[in-house]
């Protein structure tokens, strides 16, 4: 064999089954009886391993992901004794279709074997066929090989995978889009999320073996700005504890003191990360009532206070409700509040800079409050993850947002800010960045500066849908698209050969993907009620006439916003117009993680920006 035939991965599948099993070695021997080299490193050389059924009418799959020192010994233990004790185990030993493959190659040791095996769950539990994903690890994190050889192994093995199974393992670069693998627990984390992950499952593992002060949660808050990680943080603490939990009866019986696996539930109160919280619960922890993910004001009602959950975290603790509203009747004035009154330990993780309703506005006495619960500490994220830039282009839109002033736009090989004459030339780049499988998933959001009543209202006369428009030019909002066209619609019929009326799904599974994943919505304009949490690759961002530059700043107008959770004052005499409009504003212009697309209505602000784009430094 060639050096550069040695180095590729050596994959090998079989049928998984007793029999298999027990012949496993012969097999291999029989199928690389001209390769010793592959023979070898099957046998005798650390090995990961995947097995696989088809489930739901052979359209998704169940999956378990390991890694061992022998995989015959390993595979007979699986379908031998794990069934008795193991319900998926059980599953595959049953199943009639059932698979494994076995990936071998020449640098593999106990250390490259486990960081294979995590980003293969990272690359799986992205997959829409597979419903259920299985690993016995707890989620280490060890040192990847943050090399060009570990990235090019891995590519190398997926890439062959893909060939085998192009369902099970579908093209990587459509992977990297999704919402779900960005969030995926299997990601590795940066020292400072690490570090944050240790002092907040140390804070939370003191709590729950506390005796002290039963009645009162112990309250933990990280606080991190747009683009710092936060959401990879949360989904790594959720995955964490409960896998741990699940593994180590003697550690639940220590911090519980009883029998019972400890209730996590994760709480986000925005619909599009929820999805994605959702799918991965389903996907890692199917069929176990004590892990839920919710929104808040649903654990609240279900949630009684003599029935308390062990953990609970709360992602986008920002989006928190502080004052009565229709949408949480019945309870306190204050969901936070209301959530430790049901758990045993809170997780808050939050960013005051992305508070957008008037009904989220934390004062500072309350605030105050609430970090004294915490015994004085804030843990915080500082690093930015999300927008791939130099220093400089990061400084420029933090000052951009912060300050509301506008410098010469820095020049970045990385990153790309442009600004465009038009809504319509800045559309068609977008679409075109999003058309590339190299830059991924692009799209167009505005400020909310147009009216948009979904359903509740008739349409102005001579519209299609409740639009962005200005001049010549417009654009759906947000769920106009399906809302109007029914793109999402079952559609009825004729199965001939039974002579039945059966239904199905237009197209894909568009109801469990979020916003910006649904492939029609490049026709629509996002909002910051559909991209906050997310990453667009490229996000071109319409600035309506609430944002405007006057004396050499950049300030918000109410009066050029529809955002009415923004603008009015409800049972405050403050108005946070201004305040609220300036987060709506940073959220929507850190959602790019290569490039920032801007045009401005207000005259004066484009002519600031093109200004600042012709003086490039």
């Amino acid at each position: 064999m060639s050096e550069d035939l040695i180095k590729d991965p050596v994959i090998f599948d079989t049928k998984y089954d007793v029999e298999s099993a027990n012949e496993l070695e012969n097999k291999i021997h029989d199928e690389y009886k001209n390769n010793k080299l592959a023979e070898k490193l099957l046998i005798e050389y650390p090995t990961v391993y995947i097995i696989n059924s088809k489930i739901s009418g052979n359209k998704e799959y169940s999956v378990y992901v390991g890694e061992t020192n022998d995989i015959q010994r390993r595979t007979i233990e699986h379908l031998g004794e794990d069934p008795k004790v193991r319900v998926d185990f059980a599953d595959f030993k049953h199943s009639t279709n059932a698979k494994m493959y076995v990936i071998g190659q020449e640098h593999f040791n106990k250390s490259m074997t486990l960081d294979i095996e995590n980003r293969l769950m990272q690359y799986l539990s992205s997959v829409s066929a597979v419903s259920r994903l299985n690993n016995r690890r707890f989620n280490e994190q060890n040192k990847y090989y943050d090399s060009e050889e570990f990235d090019d192994l891995f590519k190398r093995i997926w890439s062959e995978l893909h060939k085998k199974d192009e369902n099970l393992f579908p093209d990587a670069e459509d992977l990297k889009t999704k919402a779900i693998f960005k969030s995926s627990p299997f990601n590795k984390l940066t020292n400072e999320q690490l570090k944050v992950k240790t002092e907040v499952i140390f804070k939370i593992d003191q709590a729950l073996r506390s005796t002290t002060n039963l009645n009162e949660a112990k309250l933990i808050l990280v606080e991190g700005k747009a683009g710092t990680g936060k959401t990879v943080l949360v989904s790594n603490i959720f995955y964490d504890l409960i896998h741990e939990d699940r593994l180590n009866d003697s550690s639940v019986k220590k911090k519980t003191n009883h029998n019972h696996h400890l209730k996590i539930t994760l709480l986000v109160n925005q619909n599009e990360q929820l999805k994605v919280y959702e799918e991965i619960a389903a996907k890692l922890f199917p069929n176990d009532s004590d892990i839920k993910v919710l929104k808040p004001s649903t654990f609240i009602r279900k949630t009684t206070k003599s029935n308390k959950d062990d953990i609970v975290i709360i992602d986008e603790a920002h989006l928190l409700l502080t004052q009565k509203s229709q949408a949480y009747y019945g309870h306190g004035d204050k969901m936070i509040d209301d959530i430790l009154k049901r758990a045993r330990v809170v997780v808050a993780v939050f960013d005051p800079q992305q508070i957008l309703s008037i009904d989220s506005i934390i004062d500072n006495r309350y605030l105050e409050s609430l970090v004294e619960k915490t015994g004085g500490e804030t843990t915080y994220l500082k690093d930015q993850l999300r927008i791939d830039a130099n220093d400089q282009t990061i400084e420029w839109i933090h000052r951009l947002i912060d300050e509301g002033t506008i410098e010469p736009i820095p020049t970045d090989r990385k990153y790309e800010i442009k600004i465009f004459d038009s809504p319509m030339l800045m559309q068609n780049s977008i679409e075109q960045k999003n058309q590339s499988q190299v830059h991924g998933i692009s799209r167009m959001v505005a400020t909310f500066d147009w009216k948009y009543s979904g359903g509740k209202e008739k349409l102005p006369e001579g519209q299609r849908y409740w639009e962005v428009r200005t001049g010549n030019w417009s654009m759906p909002w947000n769920y106009e698209i399906n809302r109007r066209d029914h793109i999402e619609k079952r559609i009825r019929y004729k199965d001939k050969e039974n002579n039945l009326n059966k239904s199905r799904l237009r197209t894909v599974k568009y109801c469990d993907l979020p916003w910006a994943e649904k492939d029609y919505t490049i026709n629509e304009i996002g909002s910051l009620y559909t991209v906050q949490g997310f990453d667009l690759n490229y996000v071109g961002v319409v600035l309506g006439p609430s944002v405007k530059y006057r004396n050499g700043k950049i300030i918000h107008d109410y009066q050029g916003s529809e955002n009415r959770k923004a603008i009015n004052k409800r049972n405050s005499k403050k108005s946070y117009a201004k305040e609220l409009l300036k987060n709506e504003f940073n959220v929507l212009m850190t959602r790019g993680v290569h490039g920032l697309y801007i045009y401005a209505v207000d005259q004066e602000l484009q002519d600031a920006l093109k200004e600042a784009a012709k003086n490039k430094s």
